[in-house]
């Protein structure tokens, strides 16, 4: 039987939650551009370890609801900030702008972490959860690093992104310009400094509470906060995108879609799906782009359905003795 954090019970639960994310295992690494951040916690009873791979301009600090549920059922989780965000080093002299050197640096970044922090640490099989972006940075590191994953539950995975007003097309090619320009550090048009939306304009979750919490948290920890995304950031994420059909990923995965996601394109996920068998697809009626961070009806069934995943592959590799 599982535990399900619900949004009605954080209030209760807010000093537990606090002591939890204070007792874990703190540090820095060193990533391939810069000082990455990282936290881990391992219950006494681990059944198996998680890697949690955060989504754009998200932080550590931003799960630790999730962190605090994952190790009420002994579920030992490793996670850190992506170069640029978090408390991570920024690489910009505006330390808000989103902005990488190359997208493969960011599963660059996640392979030393997995071989120089999780490994000596790790408790059983090892899976990946990741959101977003973070799950486009798991499957290029499936795709180019040697591994021994157990699966990967992939929340929104950002296998395209929608340019809204801005003809496809048309937002590459500015893109890449922007950058033959030499403004691949500067905004992208369109972006600024990260913007405290209010909940009724907001398009990543139904939940208002978990929505406030991390609103609240950027307040309060300003060195938290990201904006927009820069010509360089755009441009690496559109090279990547083109790259998808190619890669060749064989563990396991678990594609979680929002059905109302306006941030990431859902039917780059339905084509990820046909194309690799060893993925399977279930679509959230109803949910925004935050699935691990929407109202409890739609969260406990994407919790209930990573439980499941993670569990049938520990029990399938615990008796196969793989």
């Amino acid at each position: 039987m599982n535990f399900y954090s619900y949004s009605a019970s954080l209030a209760l639960h807010n000093g537990d939650i606090e002591k939890h994310w204070q007792r874990a295992q703190q540090g820095y690494f060193a990533g391939s551009s810069g000082r990455l951040f990282y936290s881990y916690h391992l219950p006494a009873a681990a059944k198996y370890s998680v890697v949690l791979v955060s989504g754009r301009i998200e932080s550590a600090w931003k799960y630790q609801e999730l962190l605090w549920e994952l190790a009420q059922n002994n579920i030992a989780v490793f996670t850190y900030d992506h170069i640029g965000q978090g408390l991570s080093e920024r690489l910009t002299s505006n330390p808000q702008v989103g902005y990488v050197r190359k997208f493969s640096d960011y599963a660059d970044d996640l392979n030393t972490f997995i071989n120089n922090i999780v490994r000596p640490q790790q408790k059983g099989e090892l899976f990946i959860l990741a959101h977003s972006m973070g799950a486009a940075i798991t499957c290029d590191y499936l795709a180019r690093h040697d591994n021994h994953i157990s699966g990967a539950f992939l929340s929104a995975p950002m296998f395209d992104i929608h340019t809204h007003n801005t003809p496809y097309k048309l937002a590459k090619w500015i893109a890449k310009m922007g950058c033959w320009l030499g403004f691949s550090k500067y905004y992208a048009i369109g972006q600024s400094n990260y913007l405290n939306l209010p909940f009724d304009e907001n398009q990543l979750t139904h939940c208002h509470t978990r929505y406030q919490r991390f609103r609240t948290l950027y307040q309060n920890e300003a060195e938290l906060c990201l904006g927009g995304v820069s010509f360089g950031w755009l441009n690496q994420a559109f090279k990547f995108i083109s790259s998808i059909p190619k890669l060749e990923i064989h563990c396991p995965l678990f594609i979680a879609s929002a059905e109302q996601d306006d941030v990431v394109d859902n039917r780059a996920q339905q084509r990820f799906a046909q194309n690799h068998p060893t993925a399977q697809l279930h679509s959230f009626a109803g949910a925004r782009h935050e699935l691990l961070c929407e109202q409890d009806t739609i969260r406990y069934a994407v919790m209930e359905h990573f439980y499941q995943f993670c569990d049938d592959l520990a029990l399938t590799a615990k008796d196969t003795g793989s």
